[in-house]
């Protein structure tokens, strides 16, 4: 017959019915019926007369289920076209009228041909046997099977034992899968797939994966039950204890009413000074608390909420104390040197102190930008700029409190977490304002050139408003969600670097340049504040424990490398705990440090290569640079060898750097004349440019001058002096430009012995922000141009025309008479 596969074997069944090659068809809703299985069935009012005139027959139905169980009276097409030919094993009303009927399903069919004409639907069929194998794989496959069903219908509550019984006794393999499939919690459609497969282990090993993943859901599903019973038990357990507890207080004549609770709340948001928008804020959450059970999750939250607001200092203010005498008497005190820096402290606090004195208001004062400067400090590392901020709060009786901003990356570090979030705090800004206790303390921003960003948001964009005096009267933290005054708030900001600090912010504070300390004032430091400091830390009294000046000199000189004082204490500290070993097992009353005594301390000196190294050969000049922790001397080598005019770079240059080598071989390419150098040796020579520490990425244009002079005296066999350190940026015309950091650079090369420092002309005005130790000691020459330059860095000029370009230059150092070509320091 067409359209039907070989594997169906026989004709047309034989029924007996008026129609014999047709039977009648029962449609199934949400169930599958199987062969080898009896099963009950309700039978619709409209199917009743179908069942008894199938009893006055054969006996005989075709059970088919239906696609949609919605479809009340189905048609061809919406329903599955396999089933099982089923007996009439028992049928009859129930007392309520409805027939009960008990079929016993006995092989698959496959419908033919539907006849759709008379009152019931009838079909042709086909027989559709399984195929059956045999072999040790069916044998394993059911084995299998009935250890899974096992295991399942262990995890499935409330099942029979009956079930596991019978499946236990039952030995057909298709028996076994057709039973297992109608006792399982399977849907119709996979009942239905089950029942169309032909082949037995195919069945099983389908029916295997259905109930692998029924399994997997089961214990998930005890898990999760498992939990939720330990997390109730667990609540039942605290409300227990609860109860238990409040019995317990109310014996003691303590009260735990939920109500006292929210009394003691109210009186202290009456009793707080905060402003009329927060009042409102904390007295809608007190009646949102009053509503809820001790024992919701929410209660805490809300507590802690109105903790938050009822403990902000909102109207304590710490009263300005002492004179500007005063002020600059602490900042004497407590720091040598800067007194540029200490000038600059003494005014803002002058200033601050006039607006206070004649009670200027919060709105002339968001005009007044003397008043709402923000001051921020940069420097290296250890030169007392966090020091400087507590001397500030110390000399205006404030309270001082700090933020340290490294590594911070999440804007809400600063503004808080909204209070939908568990856990959510208010940001730093406002939990510092708490710890200080009043709301105008001295705040310190430290490591602000530090501060990051990532998908978390910006918290420089964030410090834009704190730091902005018109915009901060109304600071709101999300977590608060209501305004707090930061105008009262003295913000005084700390950095290493300016080039990592964002344009708009650096724009909202007034830069103030801390460039480190000399040998000098090191020494008087130390006197001053460190000894005396780490043997009050180490508990020495009286001349336990006395540094001679060498000692301290040599501990400058030979152990530490920075432009501030750090590392000089730590070396300090060192020597007071040997020192102290030294005093208990030597029995010594008394221990003076020398410095042969510090170098038996601290072994042998760290930094030897800091002096400048006398040369006497070509291809050498020292140029100045600035780093995170000060001024440093540059070596910068070059070397000659034949080739075809390339230029080789290393020593990690940056890309600055590199184009003014670039620079500076064109301009000696340019000058040769000058200079004397033949001009094909520049075709027949590769040229490599080094700048040593390696490690160490270098970048700027300060360098150029410098490597003009390497330059020129690698091509002119001429060396340049060792004891003359080069700075300055140029161009291709031969002009040197001004650069930055001559103070550092100047400092740096005083450290290093350097006799001679050549500058730009246009930096000329930085020579006098030199301490006088310096200035005395050394001789700065500014020079406009190249030419310039040559004449003053090299010992014996290269032979050319470079005198007759003419000199410019100026020298300032010391002498007795003033005139163009040498200035001395007195003019």
């Amino acid at each position: 017959m067409n359209g039907v596969d070989d594997r169906y074997e026989d004709d047309v069944i034989e029924v007996k019915t008026d129609t014999r090659d047709f039977i009648p068809i029962l449609p199934l809703r949400s169930m599958v019926a199987f062969p080898q299985m009896s099963m009950p069935f309700m039978i619709s009012f409209s199917a009743a007369s179908m069942i008894d005139d199938a009893i006055k027959a054969d006996r005989t139905v075709g059970l088919l289920t239906v696609k949609d169980p919605e479809v009340e009276h189905p048609v061809p097409g919406q329903l599955y076209e396999v089933g099982t030919i089923a007996n009439i094993l028992h049928a009859k009303k129930n007392e309520e009228g409805v027939m009960v009927a008990l079929l016993n399903g006995i092989r698959r069919f496959k419908v033919s041909t539907w006849q759709t004409d008379g009152p019931h639907l009838k079909a042709s069929v086909l027989n559709a046997p399984e195929i059956v194998e045999t072999g040790i794989e069916l044998e394993v496959l059911q084995r299998q099977l009935r250890d899974t069903v096992f295991e399942v219908l262990a995890m499935t509550p409330n099942t029979p034992t009956e079930t596991a019984e019978a499946i236990s006794r039952i030995k057909d393999p298709l028996q076994l899968a057709y039973v297992t499939t109608f006792n399982m919690n399977l849907t119709t459609e996979v009942r239905q797939e089950l029942l169309e497969i032909d082949s037995v282990s195919q069945k099983i090993r389908v029916l295997l994966s259905h109930l692998s993943r029924e399994k997997e859901m089961l214990s998930i599903g005890k898990k999760i039950k498992s939990e939720v019973q330990e997390k109730m038990s667990k609540t039942q357990k605290d409300y227990f204890l609860r109860q238990q507890l409040k019995a317990i207080k109310k014996e003691l004549g303590e009260s735990d009413d939920p109500a006292s609770e929210s009394d003691d709340y109210a009186e202290r948001i009456e009793g707080s000074d905060m402003p009329d928008e927060a009042r409102k804020e904390a007295d809608r959450e007190l009646a949102r608390m009053q509503q809820m059970s001790p024992q919701s999750a929410e209660y805490p939250i809300i507590r802690t909420y109105l903790d938050w607001l009822i403990d902000l200092p909102w109207a304590q203010l710490s009263d300005d104390s002492g004179t500007v005498s005063d002020a600059r008497r602490i900042l004497d005190e407590d720091h040598y040197g800067l007194e540029e820096i200490k000038e600059r402290l003494v005014e803002y606090i002058a200033v601050r102190r006039l607006v206070k004195n004649r009670e200027v208001s919060h709105d002339e004062v968001e005009d007044n930008a003397a008043m709402g400067v923000i001051l921020c400090l940069v420097g290296p590392p250890g030169v007392g700029k966090t020091s400087l901020g507590r001397s500030v709060a110390r000399a205006l009786g404030r309270k001082f409190t700090r933020m340290s901003l490294g590594g911070v990356r999440d804007e809400a570090e600063i503004r808080g977490h909204r209070r939908t979030y568990i856990g959510a705090m208010p940001g730093r800004i406002i939990q510092s304002i708490k710890r200080a206790g009043t709301r105008n303390p001295v705040f310190m921003l430290d490591e602000i050139d530090k501060i990051g960003q990532d998908w978390r948001g910006d918290p420089s964009s964030a410090l834009l408003e704190v730091l902005d005096p018109a915009q901060n009267g109304t600071f709101r933290d999300h977590y608060l969600d209501v305004d707090f005054d930061l105008r009262d708030v003295i913000f005084i900001a700390t950095a290493n670097q300016l080039d990592t600090i964002p344009g708009p912010l650096r724009d909202r504070m007034e830069i103030i340049q801390i460039d480190g300390y000399t040998a000098l004032e090191k020494l008087q430091i130390a006197r001053r504040h460190l000894i005396p400091r780490q043997l009050k830390s180490h508990r020495l009294e009286g001349e336990e424990v006395t540094f001679v000046e060498d000692a301290v000199l040599k501990i400058i000189h030979g152990y530490t490398r920075e432009a501030g004082v750090r590392n000089l204490e730590r070396h300090i500290a060192a020597i007071c705990r040997k020192g102290i070993v030294t005093l208990s097992e030597k029995g010594w009353s008394h221990v003076v440090v020398t410095e042969q005594m510090v170098r038996d301390y601290l072994k042998k000196e760290r930094f030897e290569a800091e002096r400048s190294e006398s040369f006497d050969v070509p291809g050498i000049a020292i140029g100045l640079a600035v780093t995170s922790v000060g001024g440093d001397i540059l070596y910068i080598e070059a070397s000659r060898m034949p080739g075809k005019g390339r230029l080789s770079l290393t020593g990690q240059l940056g890309s600055v750097m590199k184009e003014s080598a670039e620079i500076a071989l064109s301009y000696v390419r340019t000058k040769t004349d000058q200079l004397a150098i033949d001009p094909v040796v520049f075709e027949r020579s590769d040229v490599h440019v080094h700048v040593p520490a390696g490690a160490l990425p270098k970048d700027g244009p300060s360098a150029g001058v410098a490597m003009v002079m390497t330059l020129a005296s690698i091509f002119s066999g001429k060396p340049v002096r060792s004891d003359v350190g080069i700075t300055g940026e140029i161009t291709l015309r031969g002009r040197v430009l001004p650069v930055g950091g001559i103070k550092m650079k100047a400092l740096a090369a005083h450290r290093a012995g350097l006799k001679t420092v050549i500058l730009p002309k246009r930096n000329v005005s930085d020579v006098d922000d030199l301490p006088e130790e310096i200035r005395s000691e050394m001789n700065f020459v500014a020079v406009g141009t190249i030419e310039e330059a040559i004449e003053e860095a090299f010992a014996d000029p290269p032979h050319g025309n470079v005198s007759d370009l003419g000199s410019s230059q100026t020298e300032i150092g010391d002498g007795d008479e003033c005139d163009t070509d040498l200035i001395p320091l007195a003019c």
